[in-house]
């Protein structure tokens, strides 16, 4: 039976494409994860964007690609969307996984703009294919044309903590 994962482009005006380092690997990657029961692929892509990057965007802000064979066992279904350059200083993961030394890792350790260009060099081999088949320039185009630039809020938890908290 297939699995399927869900995940958003996040692209800005300068044909660049936001991608986290995967940790303990070379690639890059887009959010992307599996649902949780009774999420809707839209629901699934905002949650893990969100976890995954500490960005927070709306189903307003997504053009839906569709679904796409990804993995023999998983396919992927894509959403896009057109946003003003984010401070990749402002991006986090929160979402972990125990690496094989039994600690415990972000996701993703890591964000970055990266050049159309030099996509397929970044992304693991499936993904790159898949993005290349898509054609991002293109794909940019579509998102100009539709004339909506998302302004993700970051969720990124303030240093100094709660309030009446103090920092170690």
């Amino acid at each position: 039976m297939k699995t399927t994962s869900c995940g958003i482009l996040i692209i800005d005006e300068r044909a660049e494409l936001l991608l986290g380092h995967a940790t303990g690997t070379a690639n890059w990657d887009i959010p992307k994860g599996g649902n949780e029961p009774g999420e809707s692929p839209v629901q699934t892509a905002l949650r893990e964007t969100e976890e995954e990057t500490g960005l927070s965007f709306t189903a307003g802000d997504l053009l839906e690609l569709g679904r796409f064979d990804y993995q023999p066992q998983k396919d992927l279904v894509l959403f896009a969307t057109l946003t003003e350059r984010i401070d990749t200083s402002l991006c986090f993961c929160r979402s972990h996984f125990r690496d094989w030394r039994g600690r415990m890792q972000p996701e993703m350790d890591a964000f970055q703009w990266t050049a159309f260009g030099r996509v397929p060099d970044r992304c693991g081999k499936r993904m790159a294919a898949l993005l290349q088949r898509l054609w991002l320039p293109g794909l940019l185009q579509r998102l100009l044309d539709a004339g909506h630039v998302a302004r993700p809020v970051s969720q990124r938890p303030s240093r100094a903590g709660p309030p009446g908290t103090r920092s170690a």
